[in-house]
């Protein structure tokens, strides 16, 4: 290499050293007030400033909504201005001079009902139970496994909610908003995992959204949901979703298949060998099959979903005592230990995909 060749290398290694200083400068500003916009949202949704926007059926002035909602105008404009700057609502000129607030595709999912509502899952993940963790997770590290949430509430995260109802049923109603939005995508674009099925058990199935979902869209199945007796108790009734109460880890119903949606990852290889062994057993030999709807991590998302994967991952750690996002490498190895003799594998557009294993 030449003397000119050298000094044009260095000349760009000191501009990406300053682009990458002039960079850290900004980002750096994230992770100080990173909490900021999970506050701001929740309060958002608290408020009810999405449901007031849609009922209203056209855009909103500061003035509109404050009246609605009872707030003080001055600080809703401050917390509506920080949530239009994030693309959360939208700003509309109006004739008179002042804008007219509307919704957007992410505003909705702020709104506590509807298919794509997400609030109950931030409402869940902004609370001050699972917010508490988070200060333990440097604390688990150090000790080599000793679990956030335990550390945090004295007890896990199960045994937490088996004794406070209120976040039992916020945790369930969370689980349903992913249900609503991911469900309607499996059954479009993974038909495969329901075919030639009479009966499906959700197994951890929460207060039965899932399988709801499920039946309405395919009503020649019998929908069984299996949860704790604890949780089982607070489900709402539904056509053709017959409520089971019990211990996956004690036995699953039986049915043409089984279905784990977001349980797999709450646990060890351990614990995931011994439910998916329980769901097996539950599963007729000839065309029994167990659906697992999870993450892959590195596993042909594309970057944002990618990136969500590698959250829940955190989040699984600071929540549960040794739960994981898992590679396919390490899929295959729960699912092989558990003694399938094959599984397939669906990316579909969502944070998880579609794993199918075969008796």
């Amino acid at each position: 290499m030449g003397d000119i060749e050298r000094e044009a290398m260095l000349e760009r290694e000191k501009e990406e050293e300053e682009e990458e200083e002039a960079q850290a400068q900004v980002d750096i500003w994230r992770y100080i007030f990173g909490f900021v916009e999970l506050a701001v949202v929740k309060c958002a949704i608290e408020l009810g400033i999405a449901e007031a926007i849609e009922a209203h059926g056209r855009p909103m002035t500061l003035s509109e909504i404050s009246t609605t909602l009872g707030c003080d105008p001055s600080l809703l404009n401050r917390i509506i201005r920080f949530l239009t700057h994030r693309k959360i609502f939208k700003a509309i000129p109006t004739s008179h001079g002042y804008p007219g607030y509307a919704q957007t595709p992410l505003s909705r999912r702020l709104m506590r009902t509807g298919q794509h509502s997400m609030a109950a899952l931030i409402l869940l993940e902004s609370s001050p139970v699972m917010l508490a963790p988070w200060h333990c997770l440097s604390a688990q590290v150090l000790a080599n496994g000793n679990p956030s949430f335990e550390k945090a509430h004295g007890e896990d995260l199960w045994r937490y909610a088996a004794t406070n109802l209120d976040h039992s049923n916020l945790f369930n109603e969370a689980m349903a908003c992913d249900s609503k939005l991911v469900m309607p995508i499996i059954i479009e674009s993974c038909s495969e995992a329901f075919d030639g099925l009479n009966s499906l058990v959700d197994v951890g199935g929460g207060n039965g959204t899932t399988t709801s979902v499920l039946v309405k869209a395919c009503p020649w199945i019998r929908g069984i949901n299996f949860d704790l007796p604890h949780v089982i108790a607070e489900a709402p009734k539904c056509d053709g979703v017959e409520h089971v109460a019990g211990d996956m880890f004690q036995s699953v119903p039986k049915a043409d298949a089984a279905f784990l949606k977001w349980v797999l990852h709450d646990w060890r290889d351990e614990e995931c060998i011994e439910i998916l062994k329980k769901c097996r057993e539950a599963v007729p030999k000839e065309n029994g099959r167990v659906v697992i709807v999870e993450a892959v991590i590195e596993g042909g998302k594309h970057d944002g979903l990618k990136d969500v994967g590698l959250m829940l991952d955190m989040v699984m750690m600071a929540h549960t005592n040794f739960g994981k996002e898992r590679t396919l490498k390490e899929w295959e190895y729960v699912i092989q230990m558990a003694g399938f003799s094959k599984y397939t594998v669906k990316t579909i557009h969502a944070v998880q995909s579609v794993i199918i294993a075969f008796y």
